[in-house]
């Protein structure tokens, strides 16, 4: 028996304080959800104590989104590195004016996957952190590639020590999907890494992050950077038990996107803290009720993942397909 009276789900995020171990990710176009677009998600992440990472591909600028921030609030930026190094360059300054404290560089995107039901759609919002120069692109591609055609595909490992000296802001490297790789980012340098297969939406039968993250850690374990270099995972976070497993097989923390934009699609702000807030109660029951009181001390005898690589899922209907993209009622 364990005294579970006082639960304390506080964590650091690069050093900076959590309420517990949870990032809004940075999903592309939040005005599709709702009106107020990322605002939704700033204002819900502020009200929970936690970080945002703004998105390259956002519906409003970063300066919109951090102007609504409450005082003392972390945010991140994401970013897509431009053929235009000066455009990367740019965004990077406007980043830290805003005063963002990381730069998590997205590497899993040379080219979007072929999302075949946003090909049909052939829907192009603006997104505003981008300049595009007043270029039209093919929109026959759908949304992503419309929006992504400016995403350098020639990007590399040794474009890494160049982005360091452009900025004072933390290096994290996002899209690491094996061991490897996971070991070179820390070679670089980098503050950090998103083990992410990009929502499943970039390379058919790609394995997830929570399957990836077991194998990374004992990499960098083995390579002596366990403790050196934090690790997240982004992609099917759906319960807080889904964020304890992730903890206790060794991230730091986790990235959520679709419970956030759903919530936000329903009740704006208010949905987004609520969505938060189920997580952060879900999260605090899976500490109790495993005897943890801290996070830090929960690890992976918590766990079991035996059965972890053994995929027997039932084939699912095409939900997204069919209501995904059903218009939105006003709100």
């Amino acid at each position: 028996m364990v005294n579970v009276r006082d639960i304390n789900m506080e964590t650091t995020i690069l050093g900076y304080k959590c309420s517990f171990p949870v990032m809004i990710a940075p999903t592309a176009l939040a005005k599709l959800a709702h009106p107020d677009g990322e605002k939704c998600y700033c204002k819900g992440a502020g009200n929970q104590g936690i970080i945002q990472v703004v998105p390259t591909l956002g519906s409003l600028t970063v300066e919109e989104i951090t102007a609504v921030r409450k005082p003392g609030q972390i945010h991140f930026m994401q970013l897509y590195v431009n053929t235009d190094r000066k455009k990367t360059e740019k965004l990077i300054r406007r980043a830290e004016k805003c005063g963002c404290k990381a730069l998590f560089v997205t590497v899993d995107a040379p080219q979007m996957g072929r999302r075949e039901k946003d090909m049909r759609m052939k829907y192009v919002p603006q997104a505003t952190n981008q300049e595009d120069d007043g270029q039209v692109g093919n929109r026959g591609g759908g949304t992503a590639n419309y929006l992504s055609s400016f995403i350098d595909p020639s990007l590399a490992w040794s474009d890494i020590p160049s982005l360091k000296a452009n900025t004072s802001m933390d290096i994290v490297i996002k899209g690491i999907q094996c061991a490897e790789d996971a070991v070179l980012a820390f070679k670089h340098g980098a503050k950090g890494i998103v083990v992410s297969n990009h929502g499943g939406r970039q390379l058919d039968y790609s394995r997830s992050a929570i399957e990836t993250l077991p194998e990374v850690m004992e990499a960098l374990k083995k390579a002596g950077a366990e403790n050196k270099m934090e690790v997240y995972i982004d992609g099917g976070i759906r319960r807080g038990t889904d964020i304890f497993k992730a903890v206790a097989l060794g991230a730091k923390g986790v990235l959520v996107g679709r419970p956030v934009i759903y919530g936000a699609a329903g009740y704006g702000t208010a949905g987004v803290t609520k969505v938060l807030q189920l997580l952060k109660d879900e999260f605090r029951t899976a500490m109790m009720l495993c005897g943890t009181t801290r996070v830090n001390e929960i690890d992976s005898s918590m766990v079991s993942v035996k059965s972890l690589h053994h995929h027997y899922v039932a084939s699912p209907n095409p939900d997204m397909m069919n209501y995904g993209y059903e218009p939105f009622s006003k709100l």
